[in-house]
């Protein structure tokens, strides 16, 4: 057997398959069409929307979505973010459009675009993640704001002005001049957008289906033909006469600003829309299954040549959109199938329902986008900031883009961030109070050289001697705070006194000290703790009772701080392992080391020699019989695991037996290894070994077998034989050589006499390559291993072993057997096969032995 890793196949993939073929039959899933349906019904009206606030030619708005739709959908790195023209660009547009006219405006799109493909290309994606969410919610609180006033003076039946200050100083004049009908359509549109996701009963929901903003956009355009309202109308003019780009015309650099506006403002609310969208497919109840996460540079390029081809054909900026994103996800897109048909939806309309669309009216369109605008300003975002004490960016950042434009907004915005976080980085406070005869030293905020004066002040007003605890509640210290702290603590201690650094939650803060690192891991026996060094004639004196309760006030030092959090889960959950694992009680065999576990994951049940009594042959003794009924009838495991383990103890024993020798309890026990004796000496059965060696020696050997032997014994069991026959409950076998500090796996455990009695090496793995069983980290706290000290002769309760004695009177060695030589490359690829009679594989097996141990049994 040659050690390679296992074949990976997906569910599908049948291992005799023929392969397939070059050409592949294009499918589209059933979810994603009903989700196109249903992102195209709220695009639809939301296009024309915002074409009509920019005051770009209607059709500007349909080439944006549907290129949207087909370019960004198929060449993003999101594949269900939907794009299309953003109510976040919408300011920008139109005063570009004011400034420079449509045709420069196509052009002054298509150069964004290439500036984002060119930023895709330097892989600066996520760097746009850099800037501060309230930054991001100010600049979209402020468009909001800004598209919300100019499409009041619509909804009222006037114009809207050039700014938002001035849209602000004319809505009095607007007020007392209001247009009836324009309101009446106005006021049914924004009414039905607010109460349509909340009409009750049956009926109600079967209406909600339909999206609120296509369902307000209908009614007021039936409200509107049938009363015969005299408002204006959508007015698409023939596609044979749509603007198409021109080359720039005016100032270089205010050309080259709304390049910069429109890439930074597209590009940020691309990739944030982009990270939403993941967090909401993974949030679904299939968990985003068969959906990959975003790329962020291939989403940026995707964009950038979506901007290319909408400006050229004469379209608006194109972003992703979080309102058309969630409604996708939301329908159950599987793939960007979804957006690319929603994108074929919008050409089919402009091209063939032009007449119906010519019927909606511009206060209809106009109060859809108010409403987007005034949600835009979200509380949730305010909430957020709130609490993370930034509300004067979020601030500052609304009121510039409201007053001033979306770039200057923006500057102002990250110039009040960086000083709010320069602030922050320089105020510390220091307090001192005395509690329960010790000084307690709190530092709030971080430690720079600003606050050195202040802290060397503080901690020189101790009284010497004292006991201090130095209480950090930071998350940065620099070099010159860092060397008056330490400077006085080792004074502090000189002079008699005692220091204790601690975290905000009262947790000690370790001394960053090589050597206290290397001696002080939690694996550390307890003889090679720090401070725990002795004379072997003082060991020998001393209470282990002592070592004991310094180790447990260790773990309540160091380790609960750190697992609190998740025990206290654990006991208002219960436990729901996912594994019973039976294992040897030798003490060098740390389980949650071995398998990198933590609190709740494994079921673990020890005893010599890890033996699984025969059902019936327990004689009084139930503990193990019990603890498999409780795993697999009511903690419902899904896989028992047996690990034996180098020179254990009890199989030293199970070796050295004779069959007159007094019944103590231990031979009473080791009892139920005699079918592991057994199994070795077989004829039927082949030796079981390690994958590219033979084993060391008999005890190797027996114990490599009896891991065999014992999953045998758990097939016997009528609860596990039950969930074995369903298909819920696995069975493996594991073998760990202690001087190796290296795991072995039972190669094909899970068919009833398939075993291989081969144990396969397992090799190390990362966080993206787990291995199978119970060596798989888990998410639980895990704990790094190092190498292992050799193990001694024996182990467990029994008495030193002796090997056994050859059949040709050689003497065998009497230390433990050497580790075995790396097998060559060449021995690998060509393992010995396992034998298939008594005689065994190694010559230091003694035959003679297998002989002996047999007719003891029988006797």
């Amino acid at each position: 057997m040659t050690l390679c890793p296992p074949i990976r196949r997906t569910p599908d993939e049948r291992p005799h398959s023929p392969p397939g073929g070059p050409a592949r039959r294009f499918r589209i899933a059933g979810a994603d069409v009903s989700a196109s349906i249903a992102v195209f019904l709220i695009a639809l009206p939301l296009s024309l929307g915002i074409a009509l606030a920019t005051g770009a030619p209607l059709q500007a708005g349909l080439v944006a979505a549907a290129v949207g739709g087909l370019v960004a959908g198929r060449f993003g790195g999101s594949p269900l973010q939907v794009s299309g023209p953003a109510a976040g660009l919408t300011v920008v547009t139109a005063e570009l459009i004011q400034r420079y006219g449509w045709r420069t405006t196509c052009a002054i799109t298509v150069l964004a675009g290439l500036a984002q493909i060119g930023l895709s290309a330097l892989r600066v994606a996520r760097s746009a993640l850099a800037v501060s969410p309230a930054i991001v919610h100010g600049m979209l609180a402020g468009i909001g704001v800004t598209i919300a006033l100019a499409q009041l003076h619509i909804v009222l039946g006037g114009t809207p002005q050039s700014s938002a200050v001035d849209n602000v100083l004319g809505l009095p004049a607007q007020l007392a001049d209001v247009h009836p009908a324009a309101l009446l359509i106005s006021a049914l549109t924004v009414g039905l957008l607010l109460l349509w996701p909340r009409l009750p009963g049956r009926t109600g929901r079967l209406l909600r289906k339909i999206p609120a903003a296509l369902a307000a956009v209908a009614a007021a355009t039936a409200v509107a033909a049938l009363a015969g309202l005299a408002v204006p109308r959508v007015d698409l003019p023939s596609w044979s006469s749509h603007a198409l780009p021109g080359l720039p015309e005016g100032p270089v650099l205010g050309i080259a600003a709304g390049v910069l506006t429109i890439t930074l403002v597209t590009s940020v609310q691309s990739l944030l829309s982009a990270v939403a969208v993941d967090k909401l497919v993974a949030a679904r109840a299939d968990r985003g299954h068969g959906v990959p996460r975003s790329r962020l540079d291939r989403e940026l390029a995707g964009q950038g040549a979506a901007n290319v081809v909408s400006g050229a054909l004469g379209g608006l900026p194109v972003a992703g959109v979080a309102v058309r994103s969630v409604a996708n996800v939301s329908a159950g897109a599987v793939s960007r199938n979804s957006t690319m048909l929603h994108g074929l939806w919008i050409v089919l309309a402009a091209l063939f329902l032009v007449p119906v669309l010519d019927l909606i009216p511009l206060p209809a369109l106009a109060a859809l986008v108010m409403v987007v605008g005034i949600q835009m300003v979200s509380i949730t975002h305010i909430r957020s900031v709130t609490r993370h004490r930034e509300v004067l960016v979020y601030a500052v950042t609304l009121s510039g883009v409201v007053l001033i434009g979306i770039l200057e907004g923006v500057g102002l915005g990250i110039a009040v961030a960086t000083a709010v976080a320069m602030h922050r980085l320089t105020k510390t406070r220091i307090t001192r109070e005395e509690r329960d005869g010790r000084q307690l030293v709190r530092i709030r905020g971080q430690l720079t050289f600003l606050a050195v004066p202040r802290l060397s002040r503080a901690l020189h007003q101790l009284p010497q001697g004292a006991r201090v605890v130095v209480e950090l509640d930071g998350s940065f210290m620099d070099h010159a705070a860092y060397e008056t702290l330490h400077d006085w603590q080792a004074s502090h201690v000189r002079h008699g006194g005692a220091v204790e650094m601690t975290g905000p939650a009262g947790a000690r803060i370790a001394e960053h000290d090589a050597a206290s690192h290397a001696c002080c891991r939690p694996w550390t026996p307890w003889r090679n703790h720090c401070g725990e060094h002795h004379h072997p004639a003082e060991e020998t004196r001393r209470v282990t009772g002592h070592q004991l309760a310094s180790g447990i006030g260790k773990f309540q030092r160091n380790t609960a701080p750190l697992v609190r959090d998740e025990l206290a889960r654990l006991a208002r959950e219960g436990q729901s392992p996912s594994q019973l694992f039976l294992t040897c009680a030798d003490s060098r065999l740390v389980t949650s080391m071995i398998t990198s576990s933590g609190p709740g994951d494994l079921f673990t049940v020890r005893n010599v020699g890890n033996l699984v009594p025969l059902p019936g042959e327990e004689s009084g003794d139930d503990s193990v019989a019990a603890a498999i009924e409780y795993a697999v009838e009511v903690l419902q495991v899904q896989s028992i695991t047996v690990c034996g383990h180098s020179g254990c103890g009890a199989m030293q024993a199970l070796l050295n037996s004779t069959p007159d020798a007094a019944q103590t309890p231990l031979r009473r026990w080791l009892r139920h290894g005699l079918p592991s004796l057994e199994r070795m000496a077989s004829r039927s059965h082949a030796w079981a070994r390690i994958s590219g060696r033979l084993p060391a020696d008999a005890v190797e050997q027996l114990c490599l077998t009896n891991v065999v032997q014992q999953l045998e014994h758990l097939r016997a069991y009528e609860p596990v034989a039950r969930r074995l026959a369903k298909g819920t409950l696995t069975l493996h076998g594991m073998y760990f050589h202690v001087g190796e500090a290296q795991a072995y796996l039972l190669a094909g455990p899970d068919e009833q006499h398939r075993y291989e009695d081969v144990f396969d090496r397992v090799a190390p793995s990362g966080p993206s390559e787990p291995t199978d069983g119970p060596s798989e980290p888990t998410d639980g706290p895990s704990e790094p291993s190092e190498p292992a000290k050799q193990p001694q002769p024996s182990d467990g309760p029994s008495e030193p072993a002796k090997q056994p004695q050859p059949s040709d009177g050689s003497s065998a060695p009497s230390e433990p057997a050497k580790q075995p030589q790396p097998v060559e490359p060449s021995e690998q690829s060509q393992p010995a096969e396992p034998a298939q009679s008594s005689e065994p594989a190694d010559d230091r097996i003694a035959p003679s032995m297998i002989k002996e141990r047999s007719k003891a049994r029988a006797s």
